[in-house]
């Protein structure tokens, strides 16, 4: 087959704005991309018609295809680069608080690169309005509140898109790629890179309709596989003894409440990332993926997991807000396997869900029992995901985990009213995998000469904006060796 001077494993967001930036550095014509997805227009999740997942073929449309999975939850652009901070502070990047860009990159440099990633946004037609910009004093205010509770409330501003606004901008992009001649392969599933003398020469790919294999040909891959593909990427580093580090899971339920208990955070930020370490066993846990007036969603991954989210709309509204609470979980040697950690727990819940995302009132968790849909149907807070199936999370999992997530709740509820309030909902599981944090020199590159890893998938970045970003910063690294 062809040769190609760069193949990129994966079209989220971190590829696309790589493949966008090697068009202005003119290094594009002999790059090729592929996904196990279809194009950003055919991506149509059946659910909110049939209210089921129907677990489309060959891979499901909210996680695979041109975009990727963060795109197409809410379409949030965390506008870390106009944050207000003191002289000299630094410039807060989310998650992992993108310590290994802050290793080679000064603050200087990251907010060059972000304002640049953010004019791009703005370009194919994101929402010029911020959020959390408007409301200093109040959130000021919110956050001494936080901080009486042992929370901290880290705010900046975003931006929007919302889910189906993300998909006309991507649309606009993948419009960008194809007009400019990138070469991008859909439906097609990369099973394997080939490896000789510790350098990359090729990857191995199987057509997901007709099952045909073929190699293609390369000395340079960069692996931009998102979270969803954070157990491809750890088998792959095993078989290749490519060098990793133990990283962490985030182990959680999605909430859901009524937008007049979030209605000021709702107002004066959008989101807000509330942070605390509960005690007695002093983890982290998070609020994350904040979705005001939005809807519970499903998306299922490559080994059958279902797995809950929060979609966010412009236009389509609801009584409710849904966020992530998160715990994470680090572990150290022996135990190395987090992924699968994290996978038993989604199994259990699956099951015991009949493969469904799984629901349960506050309240009976409170009460030690479980919600059953007469529950559901006398409940103020109505449920968004409507193929949830009632049940009790508990039984899978893990009593520390719940109980950070049980005390963190009762601490936010001094923050925010009626944050505790019995009627409120968790759904499980979810699960964010960052665990396979590939070790990257200063190029990006692995132990493996020629092989690359960007955005969210290999631990280097967290959410749609830093995932861009270090598509940039790739793309004009790679200016210099590709001819």
């Amino acid at each position: 087959m062809k040769k190609y001077d760069l193949v990129v494993v994966g079209m989220g967001p971190s590829s696309i704005f790589l493949a966008y930036e090697l068009i202005k550095l003119n290094k594009h014509k002999n790059i090729l991309l592929i996904d196990q997805g279809k194009r950003v227009e055919n991506r149509i999740c059946p659910i909110s018609k049939t209210g089921k997942c129907l677990n489309c073929k060959p891979k499901c449309n909210i996680t695979c295809g041109f975009s990727g999975a963060g795109a197409f939850s809410d379409g949030k652009l965390n506008s870390y680069h106009l944050t207000h901070r003191e002289k000299g502070e630094d410039i807060y990047l989310g998650g992992n608080d993108g310590s290994y860009i802050r290793e080679y990159y000064t603050n200087k440099e990251i907010e060059e690169i972000l304002t640049y990633t953010d004019n791009i946004y703005l370009k194919f037609g994101a929402d010029t309005k911020l959020f959390g910009v408007d409301y200093i004093d109040e959130i000021l205010k919110i956050k001494k509140r936080a901080k009486k509770e042992n929370i901290n409330l880290i705010s900046y501003p975003i931006r929007h898109l919302g889910t189906e606004k993300a998909h006309i901008l991507y649309g606009k992009i993948e419009k960008y790629l194809i007009d400019n001649n990138v070469n991008m392969m859909f439906e097609t599933e990369v099973t394997d890179i080939i490896v000789k003398d510790n350098k990359v020469c090729g990857v191995e790919v199987k057509d997901l309709n007709t099952g045909k294999e073929s190699i293609i040909n390369t000395d340079k891959v960069v692996l931009g596989v998102g979270r969803k593909g954070a157990r491809f990427l750890s088998d792959l580093c095993k078989k290749h003894n490519i060098e990793t580090k133990i990283g962490s899971v985030d182990i959680g339920i999605r909430y859901e409440l009524s937008n007049d208990v979030m209605k000021d955070i709702n107002k004066y930020m959008y989101e807000g990332k509330f942070i605390a370490r509960p005690y007695p066993y002093g983890d982290k846990v998070r609020t994350f993926c904040q979705n005001p007036s939005g809807f519970v969603s499903s998306e299922v991954y490559d080994n059958g997991l279902t797995l809950v989210n929060g979609h966010s709309y412009k236009d389509k509204k609801s009584e409710n807000t849904n966020l992530a609470i998160l715990v994470s979980h680090h572990f150290s040697t022996p135990f190395d396997k987090p992924i699968e950690y994290g996978e038993d727990i989604a199994t259990n819940v699956n099951r015991l869900g009949g493969n469904a995302i799984m629901v349960q009132r506050l309240g009976d968790i409170f009460r030690g029992k479980r919600t059953w849909a007469k529950d559901l149907k006398n409940n103020k807070v109505k449920p968004t995901l409507k193929s949830a199936v009632p049940g009790d999370i508990t039984f899978s999992i893990g009593y520390r985990t719940m109980t950070d997530i049980l005390q963190f709740i009762k601490s936010m509820d001094k923050v925010v009213e009626g944050f505790a309030n019995p009627e409120n909902l968790l759904y499980a599981p979810e699960i964010k995998f960052y665990s396979n944090v590939v070790v990257l020199n200063k190029n990006f590159e692995t132990s493996v000469k020629g092989l690359y890893s960007i955005g969210d998938g290999g631990g280097l970045t967290t959410g749609l904006m830093m995932a861009s970003a270090s598509g940039i910063m790739m793309a004009r690294i790679l200016d210099k060796k590709i001819k």
